[in-house]
């Protein structure tokens, strides 16, 4: 389908609460392949509708199994509890630790409007509550302990990824 324009931090339309999902239309249907276009262009793990500026119900996770896709998801149950770094398409090049449930469970409705449910620990967990996040205006940086701090990618600059770690000279 299409790639859609990522929102970032600053942009009002992310601090905005979404409008349910009363119909899947295909219209709507064309959103929700454009969403995981956009994402997997971008590398990410998950997307919800305003980070493309649609005030919907609509997230869309892909961890690495298979392709999940949240209309109108609501938090069911959570528990336990992870510590660890997040980033955020919305907030591009930056990261920073957040603390979240380990598990989470979500009731929501796929592309033909029937209930499923789904659950999951650690990262998924994470995407779950994080995406849903963004359909109340929410953004993880609200959550963050201590500084925000720079993604570094080591294939953008080799060179400048090698100076930071101080890899002697004799290995390289």
């Amino acid at each position: 389908m299409a790639l859609r324009k990522i929102r970032e931090i600053g942009d009002p339309i992310l601090n905005k609460v979404c409008k349910e999902v009363k119909e899947v239309t295909p219209r709507t249907l064309d959103l929700i392949d454009d969403m995981f276009d956009t994402m997997y262009d971008a590398m990410g793990v998950g997307l919800a509708a305003p980070q493309v500026g649609v005030l919907k119900r609509i997230v869309v996770i892909d961890c690495g199994d298979d392709p999940i896709l949240l209309i109108n998801p609501e938090v069911l149950e959570t528990s336990g509890e992870q510590t660890g770094s997040e980033g955020c398409l919305s907030v591009p090049g930056k990261c920073g630790n957040v603390t979240r449930p380990n598990y989470a469970k979500v009731k929501a409705y796929n592309e033909d409007m029937e209930e499923i449910i789904v659950e999951g620990e650690e990262l998924l967990a994470r995407a779950l509550l994080h995406e849903i996040e963004h359909l109340d205006g929410h953004l993880y940086v609200e959550r963050v302990e201590g500084p925000l701090m720079d993604v570094i990618n080591p294939d953008d600059d080799e060179e400048e990824y090698t100076e930071n770690i101080d890899i002697p000279d004799d290995t390289i």
